[in-house]
């Protein structure tokens, strides 16, 4: 049944079916012709997939992060962290990455992130003498953040599969978030230093007071959602809500969030919603199916008799990853692959929270690597360019990032650090 099923998704990845189909109809074909479970099993797994409070975070998030999008937060985001670095060379192409990491905590969704900012900071790099191409890969690269730094979508959903604690993984998310976000900046002023641009970046530059003053409220959201986490005020699930209404008083103070905007708002929170609910029930089935036959237990005795050590086993997990991110989108590469691989680094003695991480951090690198780069397609979708022209800029940020990772895996202090802090 195992193999079926494998090359049933091989076939309907290869012919583009979508992710979710794709799960769903290798899981039919398994059931029904290599199997004794009823096709009854079907809608009943599914249920069972979307039958988890937790789960309940992600439409919230979800609506909260476009709610903050549509009230105006971008632009007092982007004149925000314009004030903090673009007084410097490539300040406009680092305010691009603050921005994201500060948009991160409000949206916790990389695409959104990609529309909202880049729809402001690609047409002003380019206006300051940035090559198009330049600009797209800065704010695809950057936007990626919008998964690593809480709250965010991936590490509920690695934390549903996986029985972790949400509010742990949220609290380590903050170290790789910080290092990669931390590493793009630097890496991109040093770029701009010896490549020459951004020469004008200090023009229209806000002041820091007057910036912050409009962007304060915006600035408070992820204080309030992950302070009252860990005040134990309320849970993650609860505080998903929470961020619901606190995007609607912040959109309703700058009066940029009308009435008339809630029904295109709810509308593309539904969609969102609804498509990620669809992997997330389709993978529920997959993972049944497979755990039944029994194939994670045969996984788990065969890499641990083929790697010795947890740094070759993390290094081996870090290659597969890689290569699936590049072809499977992150919701679904996490429900499939989190439940067998999590087991497996437990038994190297890999923390399952810092295991989260590094196959979060990981799968983000598909967002920003062909031919499935979610944020490459919105980066071009916003620059009005093609893939194949941004590729020679993006090798560098896809470098930079590898480099993070590599940090990330084998440096756990990174992302334990403040999880050991405050949960002992």
């Amino acid at each position: 049944m195992n193999l079926a099923i494998g090359l049933s998704l091989l076939i309907l990845f290869a012919t583009g079916v979508p992710i979710a189909i794709s799960i769903l109809l290798a899981s039919i074909i398994g059931i029904e012709f290599f199997s004794r479970f009823p096709l009854m099993m079907v809608p009943q797994q599914l249920f069972v997939g979307l039958d988890n409070f937790p789960l309940m975070a992600i439409p919230f998030f979800i609506l909260a992060g476009n709610l903050m999008a549509a009230g105006g937060i971008s632009n007092r985001l982007v004149d925000l962290a314009k004030s903090i670095v673009g007084g410097v060379q490539g300040g406009l192409a680092m305010s691009c990455v603050l921005t994201c990491m500060m948009f991160a905590a409000v949206s916790g969704s990389s695409v959104a992130t990609t529309f909202a900012i880049g729809a402001i900071l690609i047409p002003a790099m380019v206006k300051h003498g940035y090559p198009k191409p330049l600009a797209a890969s800065i704010q695809a690269s950057s936007a990626e953040l919008g998964v690593l730094i809480p709250p965010s979508i991936p590490l509920i959903l690695f934390g549903v599969s996986t029985n972790t604690s949400i509010g742990q993984l949220f609290i380590a998310g903050i170290g790789p978030g910080l290092l990669v976000g931390g590493a793009l900046l630097v890496f991109v002023y040093i770029f701009c230093k010896l490549r020459g641009f951004g020469l004008q970046d200090r023009n229209d530059r806000t002041r820091f007071t007057t910036a912050f003053q409009s962007a304060w409220a915006a600035m408070l959201m992820p204080v309030v959602v992950i302070g009252g986490i860990y005040g134990g005020i309320f849970t993650p699930t609860e505080a998903s809500a929470v961020a619901v209404f606190y995007a609607l008083v912040v959109g309703a103070c700058y009066r940029e969030l009308k009435l008339a905007d809630l029904i295109p708002v709810l509308r593309q929170s539904v969609v969102s919603t609804a498509a990620v609910m669809l992997i997330i029930s389709a993978a529920a089935l997959f993972s049944f199916l497979i755990s039944r036959s029994g194939l994670p237990a045969q996984v788990a005795a065969g890499v641990t008799a083929m790697f010795e050590s947890p740094w070759a086993f993390l290094l081996a997990v870090n290659a597969l990853l890689l290569v699936v991110g590049m072809f499977v989108e992150t919701g679904a590469a996490i429900l499939v692959l989190a439940p067998i691989l999590t087991p497996i680094a437990m038994q190297f003695g890999v923390h399952p929270v810092h295991f989260g991480l590094i196959m979060v951090v990981n799968l983000a690198l598909g967002m920003i690597t062909p031919p499935l780069g979610v944020n490459l397609f919105a980066a071009c979708a916003v620059a009005k360019i093609s893939i194949d022209q941004m590729l020679p800029w993006l090798v560098r940020f896809v470098l930079v990032v590898l480099v993070c990772l590599m940090a990330i895996t084998y440096m756990p202090w990174i992302s334990m650090g403040l999880v050991n802090l405050l949960y002992g």
